[in-house]
């Protein structure tokens, strides 16, 4: 079967190097390169510009979509893909959206509005949220675990809109004889990609997801977690894992890339006070590094400090080119069907990995 591969799309800003943790492109930072300053005016160069010229790059470069997060300080990757979709023409946006704050029935005639608008390119990453402030940001007060229980509600719902002819009476929604106008059905049930790493939404995943998504973790935690989801459903999803990558020609030059931004960090566990079980997850698995970043080397190329050189998961790969081909082969071993890469920059980067990683990947066939 063939390997999806997709590159994450900034919506925060962009590093210009791990070096360097400040946006300086896109985003909202004043003074980034978007908008720019041209003879002391707005060269009308903007935000949107730039990830389009991403989304440009990693489709020429072998990628089949990208990654639109979601947080309290991007833009919206609703808003985002409707506008990027313009750009490119076979690139497949994959929204992430927490159902808490849109109705199902309105999260249904969007898919299919943008499904239509863009011959069915539109792939859910479906996140139930990581507690704490940023939740409250939202104005979401909703316990952990119910947080999953009214996602699973959420996609219940929406999928029998999606049918037509849909009533539901449940503990979050509520709807009578929900359907899609007849211009709008018809279209393609979006993939679902499913994320958390806790019980509820292990259990969640099992019966929803297409495909199951963790961050990167150590290979024996990964392979822990996947058996955990085979065990919640009677038919279980495909695997996908986020992946950031910092590949060079030598593994010297990567190395001393991690070690000169190790040096520049800000210091901080970068927690943000959530109950996400999957950042407590990844803190667990590293020790104190100290002033050495190969101590939180816990695998050989896998390393746990990228949470400390910009915002993120903590694991990643790190090396040269064919070192990191063959850590993503052990990974499809290990029975990934998917991979979300990223790196920092993300233009440069997509060029890259999609130049001198993604052709020596033995386990593709796409």
């Amino acid at each position: 079967m063939p390997v999806d591969i997709y590159w994450r799309i900034h919506m925060e800003g962009d590093q210009p190097s791990l070096r360097r943790r400040v946006r300086s492109r896109g985003g909202f930072t004043p003074g980034g390169t978007a908008p720019g300053s041209r003879d002391g005016r707005d060269d009308g160069y903007t935000h949107a510009d730039y990830m389009a010229e991403v989304a440009r790059a990693a489709e020429e470069s072998g990628f089949v979509g990208g990654l639109l997060p979601n947080f309290p300080h991007t833009d919206d990757p609703w808003a985002a893909a409707a506008t990027l979709a313009r750009e490119t023409t076979s690139y497949r946006f994959m929204v992430a959206f927490q159902p808490g704050f849109l109705h199902p029935v309105q999260a249904a005639r969007m898919t299919a509005t943008l499904q239509r608008a863009t011959g069915g390119r539109i792939v859910y990453n479906v996140i139930s949220g990581g507690g704490g402030p940023a939740q409250l940001w939202w104005g979401d007060k909703v316990d952990h675990d119910d947080r999953y229980a009214r996602t699973s509600e959420f996609l219940d719902v929406l999928k029998g809109v999606w049918e037509g002819g849909h009533t539901h009476h449940g503990r979050f929604y509520q709807v009578e004889d929900a359907g899609l106008p007849e211009e709008l059905a018809g279209q393609p049930f979006p993939e679902i990609f499913f994320s958390g790493s806790s019980p509820a939404a292990i259990d969640a995943a099992g019966r929803h997801a297409d495909y199951y998504l963790s961050w990167l973790e150590p290979f024996d935690a990964l392979a822990e977690k996947f058996d955990a989801v085979r065990a919640h459903s009677a038919t279980p999803p495909r695997f996908a894992v986020r992946v950031d990558v910092l590949a060079r020609e030598n593994e010297e030059e990567a190395w001393e890339e991690i070690r000169q931004g190790w040096a520049a960090r800000p210091r901080g566990d970068g927690s943000g006070g959530g109950d996400s079980v999957g950042v407590r997850r990844s803190r667990s698995f590293l020790a104190e590094a100290g002033d050495d970043p190969r101590g939180l080397e816990v695998a050989p190329n896998v390393w746990g400090g990228f949470s400390q050189l910009r915002d993120g998961p903590a694991f990643g790969l790190v090396g040269d080119y064919h070192q990191v081909a063959e850590r993503l082969d052990q990974l499809l071993d290990l029975g990934v069907d998917a991979f979300i890469l990223a790196g920092i920059p993300h233009l440069e980067e997509a060029r890259r990995v999609g130049l001198h990683v993604l052709p020596l990947l033995k386990g593709r066939t796409s």
